[in-house]
C-alpha cells in the first residue's frame, strides 16, 4: 500500500496514520443533523485556531469535513448516528465550546488500512459507488474492519459534489 495520495474515482486500498479529531454525535435526517451541529463544530475549530494564532503560536490549515455513519445500512435515514469531525493538531489537550448543548469532543481517529474511492455527484446517488467499493474489497482479498466514512472535498451545493467513500480494511487471513 501506498502512502495517501489524492484520490481517483477508482478504488484503492493505502495506509493512513491516526487522525486527531475534533467531534460532534448527532441523530438523525443529515439535512436536519448538519445545520444543527455544523456552527458548534466549526466554531469551536475555528476558534482554536484563532487562539493558537493570537499566542503567537504554530496554527493550521482546517481541514476536510468528515462523517461517520454507523448503522446508515441498518435504519431508515431520519434514525442515523452521524459522528462528524474535522481534524485538529496533535497536541490539543481542550476545545473551546462554541454552541450550548452541543458538545465537541477531542477523539482520535484510527485508520490504518483503508480502501477508498471518490464519489462525484449528490450523496443520495452513492449508493452504486459504495457497492463497487464494497466489491473491490472482497475481490482484494481485504474485509471492511471499521465503519462507513465519508470525506467532504465540496461543499453540499457544489455543481458536482465530490466525496470520498472510505473503510478501514484488513486483510482475510488464508487458511
Amino acid at each position: 500500500m501506498a502512502a495517501r495520495k489524492s484520490p481517483g474515482t477508482a478504488p484503492q486500498t493505502l495506509e493512513m496514520p491516526s487522525q486527531k479529531m475534533a467531534v460532534v454525535y448527532a441523530k438523525g435526517a443529515p439535512d436536519k443533523v448538519f445545520p444543527e451541529v455544523m456552527p458548534a463544530l466549526y466554531g469551536s475549530v475555528y476558534t482554536l485556531k484563532f487562539d493558537l494564532k493570537k499566542q503567537g503560536m504554530p496554527t493550521f490549515k482546517v481541514g476536510g469535513l468528515r462523517a461517520r455513519y454507523p448503522d446508515a445500512h441498518l435504519v431508515p435515514k431520519d434514525e442515523w448516528i452521524h459522528i462528524i469531525g474535522l481534524p485538529i493538531p496533535e497536541d490539543t489537550t481542550s476545545l473551546p465550546q462554541k454552541v450550548p448543548n452541543v458538545e465537541v469532543k477531542i477523539e482520535i481517529w484510527e485508520y490504518g488500512s483503508v480502501a477508498q474511492m471518490l464519489h462525484l455527484g449528490p450523496y443520495d446517488e452513492e449508493h452504486p459507488t459504495v457497492e463497487r467499493l464494497r466489491r473491490f474489497i472482497e475481490e482484494s482479498g481485504y474485509e471492511i474492519a471499521g465503519l462507513h466514512e465519508e470525506e467532504y472535498l465540496t461543499r453540499p451545493n457544489a455543481k458536482v459534489p465530490k466525496t470520498i467513500i472510505r473503510y478501514q480494511v484488513r486483510k482475510i487471513e488464508q487458511e
